[in-house]
C-alpha cells in the first residue's frame, strides 16, 4: 500500500512543517519538491531557547489494514540520524517512533511495525509498540541534540 509516492503525486500541500518554534525554539525546516521531483525536507536545527527539532508531517484520511507489518521508505539522506513517526489517530498525544541513520546515498529503509515504540516529547511512554492496524499521520523528524543543517530527500513511503 503506497502512502505517498512523489514520482506520482506532485501536490505536497498536505505536508506541514512543525518546528520547535511551537515551544520557543528557533529551528527552521522547509518542505518542497526537489528539481528531480522528490520531497525535500531541509533546514537548520537550533538549540537556542531550548529548541532542537524540526519535523515534516503528512495527515490523511484513516487507512485501515491488516496485511502489512512494515513500512518501506525510499530516501536519500545526509548521513544524519532521523526519526520516522506514525500516529494511529491524528488526535493521539503520542507517536510511534523508529530511528534510522542515513548513508548519504539513495537507500530503502524498512521498519517493522513491532519495533516502533510510543513516545511523547522525546520520551518513551508506557504503552505497547505500534499494533499496525490503522494510521492517519506519518512524519519525519530530526532532533539530534545538536545544532546542524539537514537535508532529507523522500521518494516514496509504502506499507509492505
Amino acid at each position: 500500500m503506497t502512502l505517498f509516492n512523489f514520482n506520482e503525486v506532485q501536490d505536497i500541500s498536505d505536508w506541514k512543517i512543525v518546528d520547535d518554534v511551537v515551544m520557543g525554539g528557533q529551528s527552521n525546516g522547509i518542505f518542497s519538491l526537489s528539481d528531480s521531483g522528490t520531497g525535500l525536507f531541509k533546514g537548520n536545527v537550533s538549540l537556542e531557547n531550548n529548541g532542537g527539532f524540526s519535523m515534516v508531517q503528512y495527515r490523511f484520511a484513516c487507512k485501515q489494514f491488516e496485511a502489512f507489518t512494515k513500512v518501506s521508505i525510499r530516501i536519500k539522506g545526509d548521513g544524519k540520524d532521523y526519526q520516522f513517526r506514525i500516529k494511529s489517530n491524528e488526535s493521539d498525544y503520542y507517536s510511534y517512533v523508529a530511528s534510522f541513520k542515513t548513508s548519504g546515498d539513495w537507500e530503502t529503509i524498512v521498519i517493522p511495525f513491532a519495533s516502533m515504540y510510543p513516545a511523547f516529547r522525546g520520551k518513551k511512554i508506557d504503552a505497547e509498540n505500534y499494533p499496525g492496524n490503522q494510521l492517519e499521520l506519518i512524519a519525519f523528524l530530526i532532533g539530534n541534540k545538536k545544532e546542524e543543517s539537514f537535508r532529507l530527500e523522500i521518494e516514496r513511503i509504502e506499507l509492505i
